[in-house]
């Protein structure tokens, strides 16, 4: 997300949900290693084939029966069991490629950590959301706390795209859905 809008000026604001943000050269792997590894590292593991369109690279996928816990330990059994069966796996070489842009760095961002996030760790997002001079919240969820939880992160989403509680069409959409 952050490389992909430097330099475009349609873009006014970043919102990292326990999300990585790179500087440029850093890799996902390179900026985590500083900082304790979560739990994804030992439930995660490679296929024995490449990923399309990923050169030199199998698959990752978290070992389903791990699956909630390590990735979205706040959601209900049901859901998780589900996005466990159906995950989209990371190719393995991603998590060693560097970034060649860093729109934090000229654009506002808001970073959201959550403090029980077993895919990146607490520690790994303050240290970006700190870099990133971000205004930052914490919530007491997973790395999926957006799904778990989305009525408190559409709440921070709103802050960050400047809408009050009662203004906009997010608002309705989250009173339609019951969110």
């Amino acid at each position: 997300m952050g490389q992909a809008a430097a330099g475009l000026s349609n873009v006014t604001a970043l919102v990292f949900l326990a999300a990585i943000g790179l500087d440029v050269g850093e890799s996902v792997a390179g900026v985590q290693e500083p900082f304790p590894p979560p739990l994804v590292v030992s439930t995660s593991y490679l296929t024995d084939y490449d990923a399309p369109g990923a050169a030199g690279g199998p698959e990752l996928y978290i070992e389903r029966d791990k699956f909630h816990e390590t990735f979205c330990a706040d959601a209900p059994t049901d859901v998780a069991d589900v996005m466990a069966v159906t995950q989209r796996p990371v190719a393995g070489a991603a998590l060693q490629e560097q970034a060649t842009a860093a729109g934090w760095k000229t654009i506002p961002s808001w970073y959201l950590i959550s403090e029980q996030d077993n895919g990146i760790s607490p520690e790994t997002q303050r240290f970006m959301a700190d870099r990133m001079k971000a205004k930052t919240e914490t919530i007491n969820g997973s790395h999926a706390a957006f799904i778990a939880q989305p009525r408190k992160v559409a709440q921070f989403i709103q802050q960050a795209a400047g809408v009050t509680a009662h203004e906009g069409k997010l608002h309705h959409l989250l009173h339609r859905t019951g969110a």
